[in-house]
């Protein structure tokens, strides 16, 4: 005990002679230090090594509560957008087999999905991807270290290795982007102990089997539709509505579609408790709070997609005043990332107000880092940002939703363009078109500029990204339908649209 003792105080001595040391030389090993080696911080460091800056970043990944684990690039790489569009991409596979047999193709009458060979592709290619990571860090001379970091003060950070060594090091400027992870419910028996989240579903070597997904968040209905495409028996349970935040016409098309192709909704529902029963099965009772009436169903995997938590708790920002948002746990942040501390910042999921979304991560830390390292003043525009819900049937949008552009300019102060179409693709298919859809919400009058873009359908993400640009152009109406369109695609509907809302017509496109 005595040696141990005589350790620890040589360890304090040895890190605080190190921060005095900075203190009386004003030098500090890095120029920037990173914590979180997601989207965001990779290219936060990367960008400032470009512009001839020392950087060093910390990213330290605590495995999930069920044991999953993964290395360097954050949510999206692992436990995101990749795995994800890539698992949506074999549901959707799933549903070309079935449309080929009209195409001519011969399929076999019995088709089935090995998730075992799914898993072991995409895990194989996420793991390409966080060697690359790491080949780019080493690459672009940016000092990457397994540690988990937390803050001493406005220049100095602790990290900690898994076998408990700390480390300490000093910057010059301290960028947080540390992001989120899902949360469990806290006052449902069982919840925890016998379910899983989405840290856990893409890196699950064996099939979920039958699924119940609590939640009706973007995150829930993807991972639904995507096991439902690929023939597992699955329930959404909503307990308010779906896509909240979305434009809720367009909400409705998506679950629509998903119903109608045999995902099961369990609407105004909340689940009371989730019990083991003897044959190993998951027993979920919950209650319909339209009814009163309680039910019970059996699943295999009960997966939680009920909001995610920032990772603020562990980086010790209360010592140092980091002002955070205590509803929300995250951090207060001002339009050039700044924290309430100087030489501190915050980018990226963990930001209050920020979009939850890569690209907007990614290029508000390159922006950041150019500002930090005195090449540019710009900062990041946070105004519409497009974005993708990758289920069954795609949805994407750019700008505001109906809601919102009512809210802000009330009903007669904007018009609405919509047109419901059948991708050409579909009709050999014979399937069912009902739910594609396009809105465009300009403002009234005028120039009649473009507010907000809407679409349902196959590839809505390589749709919208074109229309994207336009709005950081001030798009308007006039400018949508002067553009000529690529024929046969679905996109040409978009410059197309020309019957309004309030016109009560029927907005159903015929022929070409």
């Amino acid at each position: 005990m005595a040696a141990l003792y005589r350790g620890r105080h040589r360890w304090k001595r040895i890190n605080c002679l190190h921060i005095f040391s900075r203190k009386l030389t004003g030098k500090n090993d890095y120029d920037l230090l990173v914590i979180g080696g997601g989207s965001g911080g990779l290219a936060c460091s990367k960008e400032a090594a470009q512009l001839g800056q020392k950087v060093a970043v910390l990213d330290y990944v605590e495995p999930s509560a069920k044991g999953a684990k993964w290395g360097l690039g954050g949510t999206c790489v692992n436990v995101g957008c990749i795995p994800k569009k890539l698992m949506h991409q074999a549901a959707l596979l799933g549903t070309a087999v079935k449309d080929a047999k009209k195409y001519g193709w011969q399929i076999p009458d019995t088709v089935s999905h090995d998730w075992p060979t799914m898993a072991e592709a995409v895990h194989n290619h996420v793991k390409s991807l966080n060697w690359g990571h790491r080949v780019q860090l080493q690459d672009k001379k940016v000092k990457y270290m397994n540690l988990k970091g937390s803050l001493v003060d406005e220049h100095t950070v602790r990290g900690l290795s898994k076998a408990g060594k700390e480390t300490i090091l000093t910057a010059k400027n301290i960028v947080i982007a540390t992001g989120g992870r899902p949360k469990y419910p806290t006052n449902i028996p069982g919840a925890a102990e016998h379910g899983i989240t989405s840290d856990d579903i893409f890196w699950l070597k064996k099939s979920p089997g039958k699924t119940l997904v609590v939640g009706a968040s973007y995150v829930a209905l993807e991972c639904a539709g995507f096991l439902k495409g690929i023939g597992l028996d699955t329930t959404v349970m909503v307990r308010s509505i779906a896509l909240r935040g979305f434009d809720q016409q367009m909400a409705g098309l998506v679950t629509d579609y998903m119903e109608a192709h045999g995902t099961r909704f369990a609407w105004k529902s909340v689940p009371n408790r989730v019990d083991k029963v003897s044959s190993g099965a998951l027993q979920v009772t919950w209650t319909d709070t339209q009814t009163g009436s309680e039910h019970k169903d059996t699943f295999d995997s009960v997966l939680w997609a009920v909001g995610r938590a920032p990772e603020t708790k562990a980086l010790g920002l209360d010592k140092l005043g980091v002002q955070l948002n205590k509803e929300t746990g995250k951090i207060v942040v001002g339009p050039d990332e700044s924290t309430s501390v100087p030489n501190i910042y915050a980018f990226g999921d963990i930001g209050e107000g920020r979009p939850e979304l890569t690209p907007t991560a990614i290029k508000a830390g390159k922006l950041l880092a150019r500002r930090l390292a005195g090449q540019s003043t710009e900062l990041m525009n946070y105004d519409n940002v497009p974005t993708t819900v990758f289920t069954p049937l795609e949805y994407s949008c750019v700008g505001l939703s109906e809601e919102e552009a009512e809210k802000r300019h009330g009903k007669d102060g904007i018009e609405i363009y919509h047109a419901f179409y059948k991708p050409l693709e579909f009709t050999v298919a014979e399937r069912d078109a009902s739910q594609c859809y396009i809105k465009v919400v300009c403002e009234q009058g005028g120039t009649g500029k473009i507010l907000g873009l809407h679409f349902t359908g196959p590839n809505a993400g390589e749709v919208a990204q074109g229309f994207a640009v336009g709005f950081q152009c001030g798009a308007t109406y006039s400018h949508l339908i002067q553009t000529v369109g690529i024929h046969p695609t679905c996109a040409e509907e978009v410059v197309k649209v020309h019957i309004t809302k309030r016109s009560g017509l029927d907005a159903t496109v015929t022929g070409c």
